[in-house]
């Protein structure tokens, strides 16, 4: 996590204490988990890998340890712990070596072409599952970047890298062989910018724009921070290369759909659309940081510079996401998905209907405490159902 974020954080929690914070409504109904849960973070996330996750969780923050909570209800559930700005390939490895409690192992040939370190973390003295393969398959959860994270490890999972395996020979990362697709069994990505986000977009808009804001120029600050490269990496391989709507549409996008593994996805609003047809911020259910972002993704329309058409339809959106984007990648298969019946068909993207939240929201909120822990109990149970 970066340096400027910690602090921020730090001060959020002098001054809203969770100890102000409303308290999740218990469930004394033990669960019964048929798979483990993985939990993938965003940009500038965390997992249990950290040493201060206890202290501050990034599932919970400061409404409470939400995998402590899952736990205590007979939930098998991880935090996943990858690179803050890292491109969603070598966080995708990183999270394969935790689950299997081995080196990190970017690939020859990938990390030939970004100019870093092939190998990195071993995770062998403590692997983040007791055990992971066809009969003891895990359900993932992405929320933000960690969506996308997770959409191509299962990728990498299912069909491995021919350009890895050609560059390793017998030396190539299991990762890379694929044939593991029935190692996953859901999918669920939240607030996830699947098809990129147009916060990049009027970020640059912002930057040359005289009348830009101190709110405005604060969140350009945090997004540099949230998704630079690291200094050994090049360009296109960090967060923010990942999250321009041309790379993410081109990527996410040719990613195929197994036809039996569950997908879902939970895409959040936090806008409504006023008499001009722009999306404006509701803010007393906004984090005060996206509100910039917020009111200028709601009123944007242009087009990449890949040629892509973003029109009105991506003006409703979280404060980071664009709503229309946290659904599915472009073009893949979805139907609108009802939890109450909790009817999912494998093989399409099960999307769930948009929930009142910013992009905060369903990782349990900043100065806006969030209780999430029902909305997960219900998730987590309806997929044990399926």
């Amino acid at each position: 996590m970066s340096k400027i974020l910690s602090v921020f954080l730090a001060v959020i929690m002098f001054l809203f204490p969770s100890a102000n914070l409303p308290k999740a409504q218990l469930d004394t109904e033990t669960m019964n988990t048929q798979y483990t849960y993985v939990f993938v973070h965003g940009l500038s996330g965390w997992g249990e890998y950290a040493v201060y996750y206890n202290l501050m969780p990034y599932w919970g923050i400061f409404g409470g340890n939400l995998m402590k909570y899952l736990r205590a209800r007979g939930a098998d559930v991880h935090a996943a712990s990858v690179g803050p700005t890292e491109s969603q390939w070598d966080r995708a490895c990183e999270l394969y070596a935790e689950l299997t409690g081995t080196r990190v192992d970017y690939g020859e040939a990938h990390s030939a072409r970004c100019g870093h370190a092939r190998f990195g973390k071993d995770y062998s003295y403590r692997p983040l599952v007791d055990a992971w393969d066809a009969e003891h398959k895990i359900n993932l959860l992405g929320h933000s970047f960690g969506g996308a994270t997770v959409l191509q490890f299962v990728e990498l999972m299912a069909n491995g890298s021919a350009e890895e395996r050609e560059a390793s020979g017998e030396n190539v990362s299991e990762l890379f062989t694929g044939g593991k697709a029935d190692w996953i069994y859901s999918v669920t990505t939240l607030a996830a910018p699947l098809c990129g986000t147009t916060a990049y977009e009027v970020r640059a808009d912002i930057e040359v724009d005289p009348d830009a804001t101190l709110d405005e120029h604060a969140e350009v600050g945090v997004l540099n921070t949230a998704s630079y490269a690291p200094r050994d990496r090049i360009p296109e391989d960090c967060a923010e290369y990942d999250m321009y709507i041309d790379n993410a549409i081109r990527v996410n996008g040719s990613f195929e759909v197994l036809p039996n593994v569950y997908y879902f996805s939970i895409p959040c609003s936090m806008t409504v659309q006023n008499e001009n047809g722009d999306y404006v911020p509701v803010e007393d259910g906004m984090e005060v940081l996206f509100r910039a972002s917020a009111y200028r993704m709601g009123a944007y329309t242009g087009q990449t510079p890949g040629g892509f058409e973003i029109g009105p339809e991506w003006r409703e959106n979280d404060g980071l996401v664009n709503t229309i984007s946290a659904r599915a990648p472009w073009g893949a298969p979805t139907v609108e998905f009802d939890p109450e019946s909790g009817a999912a068909q494998p093989g399409v993207w099960n999307v769930f209907p948009t929930y009142d939240g910013d992009h905060m929201s369903l990782q349990g909120g900043m100065t806006k405490n969030n209780n999430i822990r029902g909305l997960y109990i219900d998730l987590i149970q309806m997929i044990n159902d399926l």
